[in-house]
């Protein structure tokens, strides 16, 4: 088996209060190898540090990838990983389209027509599941899902939050409206489709400048190539103006990215290798 490299950063002073340490770990879209990878590294740098840590998934866990159940299967055991002492999963986009579709939402029908879109990558998901089952036929439904993942598992994909807030910095997939009232943006249900825009948002947030007063914020969601055409940033993983992104492109570059935060400085680490002609 070849080995997955992982490089980590030195570590960068920000001005993150959060009061204890904290794994952020950024899109994965089915790129298990590259998770297994990462939260090795995550366990080792854990294991060397004073106290238990923290881990945080920032959402879009699954589609376009080679192994989403792999992922998910990580994901949801992700307890067992040595100096963790807390798990903390959010919802990305990808994770409330495939809910939108197999909850019987109204939007079910738009949610089923875009995840299973070539650019959103469901339909990898689908096939895993359909393989997992034995039935190359199946609907995407509750119960293909709950038959593929498990109890446990899918229990803890219904359970997933929009946000998670330590100190001074919130954790959220994809970002937040400058102005806003935070209480009520990130109380937004993720049922109600298009309201739900922390886990949707770019435009807006990644190219403003003015900072959110006072407020860290630590997302994933909006790949190297975008990410660079809205903030003007070369490297993605830098912090400026009061955020830290953590998509590293996954199963469009290669790369799952990941950060571990302290008061004060972050550093961050990087699993996997370059695809041939990505953009990053």
């Amino acid at each position: 088996m070849i080995e997955v490299p992982v490089t980590v950063s030195e570590w960068t002073p920000a001005p993150f209060a959060i009061g204890e340490r904290v794994f952020a770990v950024g899109d994965i879209h089915g790129c298990a190898k590259e998770l297994k990878a990462l939260l090795a590294a995550i366990a080792e740098a854990s294991s060397k540090a004073r106290g238990r840590s923290r881990l945080i998934f920032l959402g879009d866990m699954i589609d376009r990838g080679p192994d989403n159940l792999g992922v998910l299967r990580q994901w949801s055991e992700a307890e067992a990983i040595p100096g963790i002492g807390r798990v903390d999963r959010l919802m990305g986009n990808h994770e409330q389209l495939l809910l939108l579709l197999i909850t019987g939402s109204p939007y079910a029908e738009k949610a089923e027509a875009k995840w299973r879109s070539e650019s959103m990558g469901g339909e990898k998901v689908l096939e895993e599941m359909r393989r997992r089952v034995g039935d190359p036929q199946a609907k995407p439904s509750a119960r293909l899902l709950a038959a593929s993942l498990g109890e446990d598992a899918v229990k803890k994909f219904y359970a997933m939050r929009s946000h998670v807030r330590l100190g001074n910095t919130i954790f959220v997939h994809a970002g937040l409206e400058p102005g806003c009232d935070l209480d009520e943006y990130l109380a937004r249900p993720w049922m109600s489709d298009h309201a739900a825009t922390w886990a949707w948002i770019q435009q807006g947030f990644l190219d403003w400048k003015g900072g959110f007063g006072g407020t860290m914020v630590v997302h994933g969601h909006t790949p190297p190539p975008k990410h660079r055409a809205l903030t003007g940033q070369s490297d993605p993983h830098l912090f400026q103006h009061d955020r830290l992104g953590l998509d590293g492109g996954s199963a469009r570059t290669g790369y799952v990215t990941g950060a571990e935060i302290e008061d004060g400085r972050y550093r961050i680490f990087r699993a996997g290798t370059l695809m041939p002609n990505a953009d990053i």
